[in-house]
């Protein structure tokens, strides 16, 4: 690699790491804004929030690589004529085929990243953040440990807390019971205490009473009891399997053992080679992306309002190939599955990439001025 292209190449993984940074923090912030109002409303506590913030940042990462290397292209290219480099490096004979050799080493570095996230990483990831949200589904005591707040960990069942001591210990608690069609049931108790045994967490409510208003005939039922055990593991399924997506498998998995994949999803095999088609394709936008940035930016020659034109051919271009890459996703999801759809926008986006660097390339014609009539003098008299 000549010093030229090292140079370019510097300058745009500079302002890619830049641009990756504050769109990544941009976006992840988007989502962990969410996560935490969902979170922290189902009881849980700030540590689950960060680990469940940062087990989606690989997926984050992944959507914003390609629009950071198209910034990055974009920024430098348009940076690099302001300053007349360009104009400099294409006096000296680089062609824009030339110059386009160290923008396409920078789209192949960024889609070396985007493949480590896709087959490795996000599918790890997602397997991950599966598991945490089936065990916060199933943490009944978090949905509980609430206090100040009318709660409903099931359908049905209502709870209140007052407070909730340092010891554990739950005070003034309320619960309402009616998953029983003809049957209100409401429970109060001064003092409750959650319980662990091997069924499943229970409660157990101390110096209260049980009101139970039958609909049939209205009549109330009283019953004031010292200690009252009520099995609060029934109100969600403790031990139920999660299925497993496509999404969670690594692509070495699902090529090596697309078999098990099937059997743990319920895929059919023709959804499988999509998934893994449709993971091969995505690092391939990254380089597409760049070589469009800088083709588009080059049919354009110098003047001085700037190449905002080319610029907005090249948001246009880009905003095309993702529209393609939307459509062609989802022809090929429909039966009969056609993955060679997938790599369509990639080779689109790459064969106007060439179109535009043949026309930048193009040998120009110098307009000469238009001489005016020729000037004929008259001697003196």
């Amino acid at each position: 690699m000549s010093r030229l292209d090292r140079y370019i190449l510097s300058q745009l993984m500079a302002l890619f790491g830049f641009f990756a940074l504050v769109l990544v923090s941009v976006y992840w912030v988007n989502r962990a804004v969410r996560l935490f109002d969902q979170l922290i409303s189902d009881g849980q506590t700030a540590w689950v929030v960060l680990e469940f913030t940062a087990l989606t940042l690989p997926y984050v990462i992944r959507i914003v690589l390609p629009v950071a290397a198209f910034v990055a292209t974009v920024y430098t290219i348009n940076r690099l004529m302001t300053e007349s480099e360009m104009v400099v490096m294409q006096a000296t004979g680089a062609s824009p085929w030339r110059l386009a050799r160290p923008v396409a080493v920078f789209g192949l570095i960024v889609a070396l990243m985007m493949a480590v996230l896709v087959h490795v990483l996000v599918p790890a990831a997602r397997e991950k953040l599966a598991d945490r949200q089936a065990q916060v589904a199933q943490n009944i005591t978090a949905r509980f440990l609430t206090e100040g707040s009318f709660l409903h960990p099931a359908h049905g069942v209502t709870l209140y807390i007052r407070e909730i001591t340092a010891r554990g210990e739950l005070l003034d608690l309320f619960l309402s019971d009616t998953r029983t069609p003809d049957l209100h049931t409401a429970y109060s108790a001064e003092k409750a205490l959650i319980v662990r045994a091997e069924v499943g967490p229970k409660l157990v409510m101390l110096d209260g009473m049980a009101q139970s208003l039958r609909s049939a005939d209205g009549r109330l039922a009283v019953t004031r009891f010292s200690n009252f055990t009520y099995d609060i593991g029934a109100l969600v399924p403790m031990d139920a399997a999660r299925r497993r997506v496509l999404e969670e498998f690594s692509t070495a998995h699902l090529i090596t053992a697309p078999e098990a994949a099937e059997l743990a999803t319920g895929a059919t095999p023709a959804r499988v080679r999509l998934e893994l088609h449709e993971r091969l394709t995505q690092p391939l936008l990254a380089p597409v992306v760049a070589l469009l940035g800088f083709a588009a930016l080059m049919i354009g020659g110098f003047s001085r309002f700037g190449i905002w034109r080319q610029i907005g051919l090249a948001v246009v271009l880009i905003i095309g190939v993702q529209f393609l890459s939307n459509l062609m996703a989802d022809m090929a999801a429909r039966p009969p599955a056609h993955w060679g759809l997938f790599y369509l926008p990639a080779g689109a986006g790459l064969a106007v990439a060439a179109a535009l660097l043949v026309w930048a390339g193009r040998p120009r014609r110098v307009r000469r001025p238009v001489s005016g009539p020729d000037l004929v003098t008259e001697p003196a008299p």
